[in-house]
């Protein structure tokens, strides 16, 4: 004959003594089978957002583990399951596969004929889960086995309560954890950077920056690529009174289309193919802070009507979600292409477009600001010899500088700073001489040259010149020497801009 009350006891110090359900689980086991018959003991949860039972912990004589199992259940099972007349909260079951529900279980667990014992853990009069005990044989179960186990039903469902609330803290936690480092990251991006040209070239920037950073306006960044929008937006940023909230960065034409919405507005566990769990997107980690979107032209149109929402109402929803999620978040965007006429070619909204250019600012490009250039390279060869450990600072050749000054730099600073590390790689110890083609640029050459750009689209410029740099490259988009690195991109980036001017590359450049 069972003790009840010993059993009570023994049974609900076990189940509870640890927030780690498979602990406790393999403790209760080990009771629980010197005084009843038992091969396994199961704690399963309801899931009711996918309407399907899930096994969370499983103890036996070997031991215990958590367990991701889902158990799929009939389209009526999810309604009757919730049927406390049909089903009681305790039963005894002399054959599992009796039973609708259980069937399912005792299939997917592949139990010869089993008995099993049935606990219904209910927390709020909601059917959360259930505590079960199985015993290989059919009937081995008695009465005397139901009355003992129906005494712990209630504290076996505070214990199911304790580990899904516990679990829930270290899903935060770990969220919190995920925030630190891609912030802590975001920081080591943009520390140490200095605005070269601040006084001379960028000063009519810098003043409409210390204008606007204060305010919660957004910002529209103007420039040809490489002129250095994501300093100014660092810029920005730090200047305004959300400098100790997060900057969050993100390249729209590097994310693929069937992404963007999800890394930008977030998803729900199972909104698609491969969503595992719920995750928060960039707008929701930028809450409090800014978010910055370079190449806001390539954002694809339902993206674009998403984002005129966040402008207007301050709220998103996550793909596949149907809460509304308040966002309060400063938004800066950057373009290297003509949006008003996008809007003209019904490529981007207009009323988004009104939305994002309420302060636009405008990069010059470097060829307009040569009077940066010896800051601008002296900046470089020091950032690039510490990155490179160098035990002194190079010096450049005689000259060179005045040959960089006739230079047009269509690849903006970050053509100069690209060039810089490439002179100091190849001076092995020597004065540096920088490959730019100055030299051979003769006034008369150049001017006829302006007046053939005049002439042409920012697109067609941006085509011959990428297919100059990529000729240069030996065809190659990626890897050292490639194009991607000539023009200090990212690889898909440049692929993505390559296919919508229409420049060849890969297979299609050699046929």
């Amino acid at each position: 004959m069972i003790n009840e009350s010993q059993f009570f006891r023994e049974v609900s110090i076990r189940i509870c003594g640890s927030l780690e359900i498979d602990k406790a689980l393999v403790s209760c086991f080990e009771y629980v089978s010197r005084v009843m018959p038992v091969d396994e003991l199961i704690i399963t949860i309801y899931d009711a957002e996918f309407k399907c039972l899930k096994n969370v912990a499983i103890a036996d004589a070997f031991g215990a583990h958590l367990s991701s199992e889902e158990i799929p259940l009939t389209p009526l099972q999810p309604h009757e399951i919730q049927n406390t007349e049909r089903f009681p909260r305790v039963r005894k079951l002399d054959n599992a596969l009796h039973d609708p529900i259980i069937r399912r279980l005792a299939e997917n667990r592949k139990w010869p004929p089993a008995s099993v014992l049935v606990n219904r853990l209910m927390i709020e009069g909601k059917y959360v889960g259930s505590f079960l005990a199985m015993v290989k044989g059919e009937a081995r179960y008695t009465e005397e086995d139901l009355n003992v186990w129906a005494q712990v039903n209630e504290t076996a469902a505070i214990a199911l309560a304790n580990h899904l609330q516990y679990r829930e803290v270290v899903r935060v936690k770990d969220l919190l954890a995920d925030d630190k480092r891609y912030f802590q990251n975001e920081l080591r991006k943009g520390a140490g950077q200095t605005m070269v040209g601040a006084d001379f070239g960028l000063k009519d920037v810098m003043e409409k920056v210390r204008r606007v950073a204060p305010l919660l306006s957004p910002v529209l960044l103007l420039g040809e690529t490489g002129t250095g929008k994501e300093a100014i937006a660092n810029a920005i940023h730090e200047l305004s009174p959300r400098n100790s909230g997060p900057l969050i960065k993100v390249n729209c034409g590097a994310i693929p289309e069937t992404l963007i919405d999800s890394e930008l507005f977030g998803h729900e566990k199972g909104a698609f193919t491969g969503a595992i769990a719920q995750k928060r997107g960039r707008f929701e980690r930028a809450d409090g802070g800014t978010i910055f979107l370079d190449e806001v032209s390539e954002l694809p149109p339902q993206v674009q009507i998403r984002l005129l929402r966040v402008l207007q109402e301050k709220e998103i929803e996550r793909v596949g979600g149907q809460e509304t999620i308040q966002v309060n978040v400063r938004i800066l965007s950057a373009t290297n292409r003509d949006l008003q006429r996008l809007v003209e070619k019904g490529l981007f909204r207009e009323d988004l477009y009104f939305r994002l250019n309420i302060f636009p600012i405008a990069l010059p490009p470097l060829r307009e600001r040569k009077n940066d250039i010896p800051s601008l390279v002296q900046y470089f060869i020091q950032k690039k010899a510490k990155e490179m450990a160098l035990s002194g600072i190079p010096v450049f050749a005689p000259g060179e500088v005045n040959r960089m000054m006739q230079y047009d730099w269509p690849g903006n600073v970050r053509e100069l700073e690209n060039m810089v590390e490439r002179a100091i790689i190849l001076a092995r110890g020597d004065c540096l001489k920088f490959d730019c083609a100055a030299g051979e640029n003769e006034p008369k050459s150049r001017e006829s040259s302006k007046q053939v750009e005049e002439t042409k689209t920012l697109d067609e410029v941006d085509a011959l010149h990428i297919e100059a740099v990529l000729s240069g490259a030996g065809g190659r988009v990626s890897g050292k020497g490639g194009a991607a690195e000539l023009l200090g991109v990212n690889p898909n980036t440049l692929r993505h801009r390559m296919r919508k001017l229409g420049v060849s590359f890969g297979r299609a450049r050699r046929h």
